[in-house]
């Protein structure tokens, strides 16, 4: 059993910056748009209280309920902490009571989400407790984190990500997966680490850093030595056989909550300092690309890699020039680890990462971003890049199978799938309420204090407001591209839990959940960092 290093806990360096006093106009204009993310957030409140109470999730276009992550309160849980940070104590009251009333003996699904149920519940439950120190949240996380830790009792202790929990409880052999998501399989650290630091139990520490022991073992071993890869082998322990790389969707967290971890054990493992460091150094060789854009902008996106391995023994890296709305908290983690391990180069990289996801915003027609696109990647991220419109016709074309370069089929493919320019594509058109872009606004202005971020997140605000607000709350759109845009019946947990909440951060004051004091889980739940 790992014990908790608490006896090697340093003084970590200040994440946030310090922050001049605002003019009386400014701050007047912050808090009337902090009121206002308040206001759609109690509206969505009260809509999940009258139409979908203990349930996962209300539907707001219809008024129905769903449960698709266990059927135990997903918003609800995921909300507590909202609700203590906004000031709305006896709705936190209220929702205490319900929470600590669920019952983790049912589910509504046969196979349980080991990932979901972490991040929304584990991390929801722990984070109302590091805010209100109430003690019945502290043995609902306890609770959670027992069952998650039955998922862990296979032979080589690799968590089975997708549990069927029917089939364990009639005593059937429990063995780890040969094909898991990266994100399932690491994305414990933080969670399983704040648990045993509050309960002094260091089983679930124990637990988590079997897996990420597992992955600093291999890191050099893998075909872009650095990073993993999307799909590892739990069954057989293997991080290093796949070959496409990311950042972003199915391998996010994994990385996400390697500063993270680092911070929240106030500094004492450095193996999450040195693995931060590989993978980040390793993405920006390969992973980061600069854009061609129109008003050439300098900014970044981060993308897909996959690696071949050729005749002769040579080696090509093929990038995806895909880029993602749920990859761009890479610029908020960017951001975090410049401050924590004294990387500028990093935060120069993060705040071009940042404005790209601020860019393609704007660039939509609706001032939303999309789930996912392809842009051209200019020939380096350094050097200059002049818009070249031919060069973009002719990958429009490419993108569309079209082999013959009439730039006439251009002119019409275009207007016909609405791609504002430098866009080659929009392979998903929807915005499902995600909080990735948010997130990493809201980090970089605490970490820098730039004031036009404040701008930015106004104008991502009141884009999606108008855009997605129903009598019941706000629905996912399922096409960006067109006015108006057309909803779908789905407003998932981490739209208040996540979305909503960093609204409203970025407009309160920096003392509010301070990056110095807290680390925030990728539902954007805060767990208070460990000190000595």
């Amino acid at each position: 059993m790992s014990p908790l290093p608490t006896g090697n806990t340093q003084r970590l360096p200040k994440v946030q910056a310090t922050f001049r006093k605002e003019s009386i106009a400014q701050k007047q204009t912050r808090l009337a748009r902090r009121d206002a993310v308040k206001n759609t957030f109690v509206r969505c409140w009260e809509s999940y209280k009258t139409n979908a109470w203990m349930s996962d999730e209300v539907a707001p276009i219809s008024g129905g309920s769903r449960n698709p992550f266990g059927g135990w309160g997903a918003t609800l849980v995921d909300s507590l902490d909202t609700l203590w940070i906004m000031g709305m104590r006896s709705d936190f009251e209220r929702a205490v009571a319900a929470a600590v009333n669920i019952s983790f003996e049912t589910a509504a699904t046969d196979e349980i989400n080991m990932f979901e149920t972490n991040i929304r519940y584990l991390g929801g439950f722990l984070s109302a407790y590091d805010l209100s120190g109430d003690k019945r949240l502290l043995r609902k996380a306890k609770e959670v984190g027992d069952m998650l830790y039955a998922a862990f009792d296979t032979p080589n202790r690799m968590p089975i990500t997708r549990w069927r929990w029917h089939e364990a409880a009639k005593g059937a052999q429990q063995t780890a997966h040969d094909n898991v998501l990266l994100a399932e399989m690491g994305s414990f650290s933080m969670e399983f680490t704040r648990l045993s630091i509050v309960t002094g139990d260091p089983k679930w520490f124990d637990a988590a850093k079997r897996v990420s022991d597992v992955f600093e073992k291999q890191q050099d071993t893998t075909a872009l030595p650095g990073m993993w890869p999307i799909v590892v082998n739990g069954r057989d322990q293997a991080f290093n056989q796949h070959t496409a790389f990311t950042f972003g969707a199915m391998a996010d967290s994994t990385f996400e909550y390697l500063p993270k971890t680092y911070a929240l054990l106030g500094g004492a493992v450095r193996e999450f300092k040195t693995m931060y460091e590989k993978a980040v150094a390793t993405a920006i060789r390969h992973n980061f690309f600069r854009p061609m854009v129109p008003d050439e902008n300098d900014i970044l996106m981060s993308a897909l890699v996959n690696v071949h391995k050729e005749e002769g023994g040579n080696t090509r890296f093929e990038i995806d020039p895909e880029g993602q709305h749920l990859v761009c908290f890479v610029g908020g983690m960017l951001a975090i680890g410049s401050k924590l391990f004294g990387l500028p180069d990093h935060l120069e990289k993060a705040q071009k990462l940042v404005d790209g996801c601020i860019w393609t915003y704007q660039a939509l027609p609706l001032g939303i971003m999309p789930e996912t696109f392809h842009m051209i990647p200019c020939p380096s991220q350094n050097s200059s890049c002049p818009w070249d419109e031919s060069r973009w016709k002719k990958e429009v074309l490419r993108k569309n199978g079209v082999v013959d370069l009439d730039f006439s089929q251009a002119d019409e493919i275009i207007p016909q799938k609405r791609l504002p320019k430098g866009f080659t594509d929009i392979g998903d058109t929807r915005y499902i309420l995600r909080p990735e872009a948010i997130e990493s606004v809201f980090v970089l202005y605490r970490v820098t204090g730039r004031k036009d971020l404040l701008e930015a997140a106004w104008a991502m605000f009141e884009a999606i407001e108008t855009n997605t607000r129903t009598n019941l709350g706000n629905a996912a759109l399922a096409d960006i591209t067109v006015k108006p845009p057309p909803k779908t019946d789905s407003m998932e947990s981490f739209w208040m839990g996540e979305t909503l909440k960093y609204f409203y951060l970025i407009f309160s004051e920096p003392d509010l959940i301070s990056l110095d004091e807290y680390v925030l889980n990728t539902e954007a739940h805060p767990l208070r960092i460990m000190v000595s």
